[in-house]
């Protein structure tokens, strides 16, 4: 989409609202709450009063530089190291360059308040989630941008989006709940519908207790899988209440307490140096798919573990047609269920995204604009 590089500023007879916007790569001073000019619909578009938005690594990778090929750590360790470099990486983004200064935001739950020429306008006062992975060539083409990471996003009280992706959702879950969803719950189900996860199959879900993992342990059983979770010790009755059938702690020997051969499909959005043991785990011919690496993004492969054992790869960034439409599905069927750690007002982003930082919670933190905290 394209953007107005005068879109911040304020002029005279412009409404305004508050926003939280990126200038830069860097620390969290890189966040700038202030007071901007509030969007509007153009032909086919639609203007969302944002009532709730969710915290994702997306965000915080995107801020760091992390998608750079010069950054070789994890997330965690990238971050604190940031602060102190002064260089902007080029390739630091989603799709490489990353439009500064923009408002970041993957996860929306909004109100629909207004519509642009060509939408319907008995759009206007749904409720709805947006489909942040956007497909704007179809589904046939792989190209994909994202809302919060190509383009403006949900850090804000306004945001402005494609009429093709605002999704109505008639639930009973609060705002809060409902961003949970789009960014963790469409990376999970993406993963599983790519790997073509089928009933009775055994399924190894790393960093399981993560917004992204605990999604894929809710999606996976809801396939009739059979999962084991990997998370700290402290979050195995989270893990357990969610239906994993079997537990291990993140620093248990694998090997040791799985055994080669054990699993049929791995979903690994850690990597980092426990990458190895997962192909080990895999039977032959098993799949696994993977759409992070928190933990570091360079790991080691052995190819023989790989192509003796005719294991399949797959990388996972855009969503497929189905995902979106089915994950609307299973909210109002009762299907899954939202994960909330915790929310904070908007102009506590910084706060929010430290304590994300930390991994001691399950689930995803939600951020509200002001008027909805």
């Amino acid at each position: 989409m394209a953007q107005d590089p005068h879109r911040f500023d304020i002029g005279p007879g412009d409404d305004a609202m508050w926003a939280v916007v990126t200038v830069a790569q860097g620390g969290y001073d890189m966040l700038s709450y202030r007071r901007v000019r509030k969007p509007r619909p153009g032909r086919g578009e639609i203007l969302l009063q944002v009532l709730a938005a969710g915290v994702n690594n997306t965000e915080i990778n995107t801020r760091l530089g992390w998608y750079s090929s010069s950054v070789t750590d994890g997330t965690e360790q990238t971050a604190g190291a940031v602060a102190a470099a002064a260089e902007q990486k080029a390739d630091g983004g989603w799709n490489a360059a990353t439009p500064f200064p923009f408002i970041q935001g993957t996860d929306c739950c909004g109100r629909v308040v207004g519509v642009g020429e060509d939408v319907e306008r008995q759009m206007i006062g749904k409720r709805a989630l947006v489909r942040a992975c956007m497909r704007p060539r179809g589904f046939a083409s792989p190209e994909n941008i994202w809302m919060g990471s190509d383009f403006d996003g949900a850090f804000a009280q306004f945001v402005v989006v494609p009429a093709s992706e605002v999704f109505p959702v008639d639930c009973a879950w609060s705002d809060a709940e409902l961003a949970t969803i789009p960014c963790a719950y469409g990376t999970a189900e993406n993963m599983l519908h790519r790997v073509g996860l089928s009933k009775g199959e055994r399924v190894l879900v790393a960093g399981a207790s993560g917004g992204v993992g605990s999604a894929a342990v809710q999606l996976a059983l809801r396939r009739g899988a059979e999962v084991i979770a990997i998370a700290a010790r402290s979050k195995h009755a989270d893990m357990r209440s969610l239906g994993a059938v079997e537990l291990v702690d993140r620093n248990d020997d694998l090997l040791t307490l799985l055994g080669e051969n054990a699993v049929d499909v791995v979903v690994d959005n850690v990597a980092g140096p426990g990458f190895p043991a997962m192909l080990k785990l895999l039977r032959r011919r098993g799949r696994y798919v993977s759409s992070g690496a928190i933990a570091g993004p360079v790991v080691s492969l052995d190819m023989r573990d790989m192509y003796l054992k005719d294991i399949t790869l797959f990388g996972s960034t855009g969503w497929d047609a189905p995902v979106f439409p089915d994950l609307i599905r299973y909210i109002e069927n009762g299907e899954i269920k939202p994960l909330v750690a915790a929310t904070y007002p908007l102009n506590q982003i910084a706060d929010a995204q430290k304590a994300f930082l930390k991994k001691t919670h399950v689930g995803n933190f939600v951020l509200l604009p002001p008027g909805m905290d």
